[in-house]
């Protein structure tokens, strides 16, 4: 049996489209296996692209119908028509209109990609090239339409009838038991963001106000019964909306916002312009069946999908090389989101463990890739931790560099010069450099290079003259070296050592763009420990001449509260493979938990919990022996908690709820609940 192997796609190979499509009208009549679908696009040859060329069309699994060119039927030998796309030889070298009609089968659409219908409910999911199961497109996302779009079905199997935009019409269909909706999205965007859905849903719906005055009908859409455990979600959604509006100053452009979760929807989440689709795992919650993990991962995604409103939809991409600039950009949003909505410094834990268990193996092993990749044969392969997580990491080290003022100025420059438009990762970088004036061609090399940076530092002090050498030093491969936005501080027996300068440290980051780099700090008056990578200001691997003893003078006296966290990784890790601090590591593990266990109990859970046995064998160099990391680790556990138990039975009584009191899941209630499952 032959298998072909699909052509690869090259970045370098992007072209224009000879063709835009500047408006599309559908009329969508839904059926269980005959949705008729009658498509007019309003075409015009684009000047970018090749003067005189064919129209081509791209297609998937579809029946033609009937087609039409500026009203007329088109001549049998003037088109080419397949499952797999359309082609018209000689298309007008003007603006024109082409009529498209199309047969689909929703309920014979396993693939859960274009239009389907499951349990029901038709639905439909477009990214990244679904639109063309629906009708002949061009189906990429450099082709921005203005849609308009009439849903037709039968009132009694789809009474709830939604599309992308605002309402524009709807009512019965005389003579007939089926009813029609009409949406408009006066917003131009690719077919990937296309998207409709109808059947029996029941709303739980609000309104909100935006900081232009304008009523927002704000609406999530649940399978009949289930309307009791969407009030988190809808909360979720109005507080992403007052967010965006304070953080980036983005406020929503339509009169409604609907969300729509369903129990079959295949990629878990889409942020089709008006209209998100869930799977209804993400949406759904209630007391008696969700943990504090689900309750988080709820106010996340949907605080991601709203927020590619502007990061995505407004401005969305030139081509899918470009996916890590809607996704990672939104990651970091949204990362930004819970940080503000629950503990910083827990969220920001979180996302490096997130980070070293799913993208460092990545960027280590043989699908390791560039955050935006240079060839692809399916780019849906491509949704990776590398170009989600790595992306925002990307993002979080440009406002590192350009600190927070100019990091915002910089959005700002972005959204108004690409609202509308499909952007690129120099379009991205382009809104810095103005705004800044800084030149980030070295610090663009993030993008191209795959692979986990190492970075190495080792210091030395000088009593007599009371000055601390650092030197920092990184490696990847035989190119450049990067840059790497290291924060960083000195840490001193009884505290940071505030008085200690080094001119080439600025708001406490040095910024290393060379191979290697010695930085002199003066007023030093005691041998210090290097804080470094403070809120892990890089994703690189760090190797630092640090010992179990300044290790615990950082989780005893470092400011920040990652270091500090990572100080008792470190430790914990030490002690795993043969070390012997464990009582001074109980020691200041307590008096961790005296000064932070009441006031920011999630903070002080995590410091806590031993690191798991996938992060220890992920530490190894050696060959990795489960038995003994599981035993080890155990043993760790147990005279870790008898050393600790008094302080966490005296904590948890602290922390305890009266009886009575109703479930919250709000961060604070969380935390609570977070030492309690350590203790």
């Amino acid at each position: 049996m032959r298998t072909e192997t699909p052509p690869l796609i090259h970045l370098a190979d992007y072209r224009p489209s000879d063709h835009l499509i500047e408006r599309v009208d559908l009329d969508v009549r839904l059926d269980p296996h005959r949705t008729r679908i009658t498509a007019v696009l309003s075409l015009r040859p684009n000047p970018a692209g090749e003067a005189g060329a064919p129209l081509r069309l791209d297609g998937d699994d579809l029946r033609l119908v009937a087609l039409d060119l500026d009203g007329a039927p088109l001549a049998p030998g003037s088109f080419t028509a397949g499952p797999q796309g359309l082609e018209i030889a000689e298309p007008p070298q003007r603006p024109f209109t082409l009529t498209i009609v199309t047969e689909v089968d929703p309920t014979a659409n396993t693939k859960l990609m274009g239009l389907y219908r499951s349990g029901g409910v038709y639905c439909t999911q477009c990214e990244a090239d679904g639109f063309r199961r629906i009708t002949y497109f061009l189906d990429r996302p450099d082709v921005l339409s203005v849609y308009t779009t009439r849903i037709e079905a039968d009132a009694a199997e789809a009474p709830v009838l939604l599309g992308n935009g605002d309402p524009v019409e709807g009512g019965p269909v005389p003579g007939t038991d089926r009813h029609y909706a009409v949406w408009h999205d006066p917003h131009p965007k690719p077919a990937y963001l296309f998207a409709l859905v109808g059947g029996r849903l029941d709303p739980v719906e609000t309104t909100f106000r935006t900081l232009e005055g304008r009523d927002v009908r704000v609406a999530v859409h649940v399978e009949p019964g289930k309307a009791e455990r969407a009030a988190y979600a809808l909360d979720a959604v109005i507080r992403s909306m007052r967010w965006d509006e304070e953080a980036f100053g983005r406020a929503y452009d339509l009169a409604v916002f609907n969300v729509v979760a369903v129990s079959d929807f295949n990629m878990g989440a889409m942020e089709n312009k008006g209209l998100n689709i869930f799977n209804d795992k993400y949406v759904l919650a209630s007391p008696e069946t969700a943990t504090d993990a689900d309750y988080a991962a709820i106010e996340a995604i949907i605080a991601h999908e709203y927020f590619h409103n502007w990061s995505g939809n407004r401005v969305t991409c030139r081509d899918w090389f470009q996916l890590c600039l809607k996704e990672g950009l939104t990651v970091f949003r949204d990362q930004e989101f819970s940080s503000d909505m629950r503990s910083r410094a827990v969220h920001r834990i979180a996302e490096v463990r997130a980070l070293r268990a799913r993208q460092f193996p990545e960027d280590a092993g043989p699908l390791r890739h560039p955050v935006r990749p240079t060839a692809y044969a399916e780019i849906n392969n491509f949704y990776t931790a590398t170009v989600y997580e790595k992306g925002a990491e990307i993002v979080r080290m440009l406002k590192t560099l350009l600190g927070p003022e100019a990091f915002r100025a910089g959005m700002d420059r972005y959204y108004a010069d690409n609202d509308g438009r499909a952007a690129t990762v120099e379009d991205f970088l382009k809104a810095f450099e103005a705004e800044s004036g800084r030149d980030l061609s070295a610090f663009a090399q993030w993008y191209a290079r795959p692979g986990t940076p190492q970075l190495t530092a080792s210091g030395r002090h000088d009593a007599t003259a009371r000055t601390y050498d650092l030197t920092l030093a990184q490696s990847l491969d035989d190119g450049e070296p990067l840059v790497i936005p290291v924060a960083l501080g000195l840490v001193g027996a009884g505290g940071a050592l505030d008085g200690a300068t080094c001119p080439e440290v600025r708001d406490g980051v040095y910024v290393l763009a060379a191979r290697e780099a010695t930085l002199r700090f003066s007023e030093v008056p005691e041998p210090p420990v290097p804080s470094l990578l403070r809120g892990f200001s890089a994703p690189v691997r760090l190797q630092a001449d640090l010992s179990e003893g300044d290790h615990l003078r950082l989780l005893a006296h470092d400011t920040d509260p990652f270091n500090r966290w990572q100080a008792a990784q470190s430790v914990a890790h030490a002690l795993m493979r043969g070390g012997s601090a464990s009582a001074a590591f109980a020691e200041a593990l307590g008096r961790l938990l005296d000064r932070e266990g009441a006031r920011d109990p999630a903070f002080a859970a995590l410091a806590l919990a031993i690191p798991s046995e996938g992060e220890v064998a992920n530490e190894m160099r050696a060959e990795v022996d489960p038995d003994a990391i599981h035993a080890a680790r155990s043993a760790l556990r147990r005279e870790l908690g008898l050393a600790l138990r008094p302080r966490l039975d005296a904590l948890w009584d602290a922390l305890a709820e009266a009886p009575g009191v109703p479930y919250s899941p709000d961060a604070a209630a969380a935390g609570r609940r977070g030492v309690g499952a350590v203790g």
